[in-house]
């Protein structure tokens, strides 16, 4: 795929997504620039570059100078904050953005920021504003932050990605711009355009000492080395994300268990590094050979260098050296597999670094949701999905197994603009389900909305966990009725969404899965999950009940939140109990979906 067809394609995901919002009952027609935001971001948290990211747009003059925000995304312990700013343009053809226009984006972004960090701005702002919660959050959790970046998203092409970091209270703010270029090599999972050339003589003191396969028949020349602690923390530091952006996935956060056990191992046992770590994965366009200090072959530098696989790796190491300033790297050692490609043409160069990539970071999941990709469940929802038509008998619902697929369905099977407006129509994006989305709708009627609160990757595994017999093996595989109850479910969450979105200026998220997990707990074993199906979507009754305790449950959560944040108090456990403690109003008796009589018998 040329990147003007991959611009057109995006841009087509972005009006698409607008028309199906403005076509939904109560939802009025988004900001384009928003929609470019969340579909860029939703790509982002999809590869490992961030977190799960919240839409929320703010633009004011405050003082002298004009403060923008497009969204932003938390990491679970308050420790990594990435700010968004998008120069959304609609272009049809790649054009350049000025420098300049990225500059002053990135200026903005950063002078809210500060303004949060000061205190000065929430002062200013309106507490109904969905930016609200995330200021009064930066400015009280800004001292424990270990990680800011400022993404600049813009659908035309930058001449310079990354700015010069600023400092902001004694923190290092990085500043990069995601444009359509780099989105299109993210995308297409091959090589990044941008070409590092890194001097180990200058990096580790002298050429490292290497193994060196040389097949002269083969699409790449091989080496087996150790990398020096110290020096891939200086890479990290120097090149940041350039040096990992044909990594599937970049560091988030210390706290997973992978990387906990990397922090423990370098402040406790650091000698001990290279036995326990399976090391790097590097590919470069060149390398030049020298001598080593003991008179080996040794590597003096590498041309184009992308860390493939290991990026958690080097960036814990980075960020453990930061945090606690004892830790000896001296004595770490990283073992690397270096693969120098022969140049060949562009797109079978391409190929093979997305299956270097891909196959390297096979040892263990990309994402949480990746590992469950192929199992008989998701296999089955999959079929299920393709084989059962609405009542309609023409409309399908599209179950989205592995990421993208739903566009790739789309490529394969339409032969002309005609095929792929009809596939669209019988499939809307409005009926796509990612399998985390589905996973968080479900979870919700599970009545699990703390773990819906911390996003798809989190509420899937727990999902997947109800979904498998106690000896994790054997499957509880849905037929088609059960398939229609899911659907249903689904339907109602979604239909939950539209109505509580345009209610509140914040925290919509939690409120919608904490009110769809109240009805589920009041009403659900009486809700006719088959006349959902039947009419594919619920009635206003159903709709007006579901209102009505949303507005309790927003309440709830300030009340009980006592000062936390309310995204962060929604996702513990005992924000629920406390929620099932309390006495809440009575259910409507009209809801056909429930039953006049069986419901004034209930209340």
């Amino acid at each position: 795929m040329e990147m003007i067809e991959f611009l057109r394609k995006t841009q087509q995901e972005v009006k698409e997504e607008i028309v199906s919002r403005a076509a939904e009952p109560g939802e009025t027609t988004p900001f384009p620039e928003l929609v470019f935001t969340e579909v860029v971001t939703r790509h982002m948290a999809d590869i490992g570059m961030t977190f799960e990211p919240q839409i929320c747009h703010y633009s004011a003059r405050v003082g002298e100078g004009i403060l923008r925000l497009s969204g932003y995304a938390l990491s679970d312990d308050l420790d990594q904050l990435d700010l968004y700013v998008s120069l959304y343009e609609g272009v049809d053809q790649v054009v350049n953005v000025p420098d300049s226009e990225t500059t002053r984006a990135a200026e903005q972004c950063s002078r809210f920021l500060n303004q949060c960090v000061s205190g000065t701005l929430l002062g200013k702002m309106d507490e109904t504003h969905d930016a609200y919660a995330l200021v009064q959050t930066i400015e009280k959790a800004y001292p424990g932050l270990d990680q800011i970046r400022i993404y600049v998203l813009t659908d035309r092409k930058a001449k310079t990605r990354n700015f010069q970091s600023r400092q902001i209270q004694g923190k290092t703010i990085k500043l990069e711009v995601m444009d359509i270029e780099r989105l299109f090599n993210h995308w297409q999972s091959g090589k990044p355009r941008d070409e590092l050339v890194v001097n180990l003589n200058d990096v580790c003191g002298a050429p490292l000492p290497c193994v060196w396969v040389a097949d002269e028949g083969a699409e790449y020349a091989y080496a087996m080395t150790v990398f020096p602690g110290e020096a891939l923390r200086f890479l990290y530091e120097k090149y940041g994300p350039r040096i990992l952006e044909a990594n599937v996935r970049s560091f988030l956060s210390q706290t997973n268990t992978v990387n906990k056990g990397i922090r423990d191992t370098l402040r406790e046992h650091p000698e001990r590094f290279m036995a326990y770590n399976n090391g790097v994965v590097i590919v470069a366009d060149e390398a030049h050979l020298d001598r080593a200090l003991d008179g080996s072959p040794g590597i003096s530098w590498l041309k184009g260098m992308q860390v493939v696989n290991g990026g958690q790796t080097m960036a814990s190491i980075f960020f453990t050296r930061k945090k606690y300033s004892g830790v000896d790297l001296s004595k770490v050692r990283v073992p690397a597999k270096i693969i120098v490609l022969r140049k060949s043409d562009e797109l079978a160069e391409d190929a093979l670094i997305a299956d270097i990539s891909r196959y390297a970071n096979s040892q263990s999941a990309v994402k949480g949701s990746d590992h469950y990709a192929n199992k008989p469940f998701q296999v089955q929802m999959e079929k299920l999905a393709m084989t059962t038509y609405c009542p309609d008998g023409v409309g399908r619902w599209y179950y989205e197994r592995a990421a993208g697929s739903y566009k790739v369905m789309l490529d394969r099977e339409a032969k002309s603009e005609a095929d792929r407006r009809r596939l669209q129509d019988s499939m809307p994006p409005s009926r796509k389900l990612t399998k985390t989305d589905f996973a968080k709708y479900l979870c919700a009627w599970m009545e699990l909305p703390d773990l819906v609160s911390l996003g798809g990757q989190k509420a899937f595994p727990a999902f997947m966990k109800r979904m498998t017999q106690a000896d994790g093996e054997t499957q509880v595989l849905p037929d088609v009725a059960e398939y229609k109850r899911m659907i249903a479910q689904v339907i109602i969450f979604k239909a939950a969404t539209r109505l509580i979105n345009p209610r509140f200026p914040a925290f919509k998220a939690n409120v919608t899965a904490y009110t769809v997990a109240l009805a589920s707990h009041l009403l659900g074993a009486r809700i006719n999950l088959k006349d959902v199906w039947q009419k594919q979507s619920i009635s206003p009754q159903l709709g007006n009940q579901i209102v009505a305790w949303s507005d309790e449950v927003n309440g709830l959560l300030h009340s009980s939140a006592k000062g936390r944040m309310i995204s962060e108090w929604a996702k513990k456990r005992e924000c629920w109990e406390h929620m099932l403690e309390h006495e809440w109003s009575a259910p409507h008796a009209d809801i056909p979906e429930v039953g006049g009589s069986r419901l004034r018998a209930a209340s």
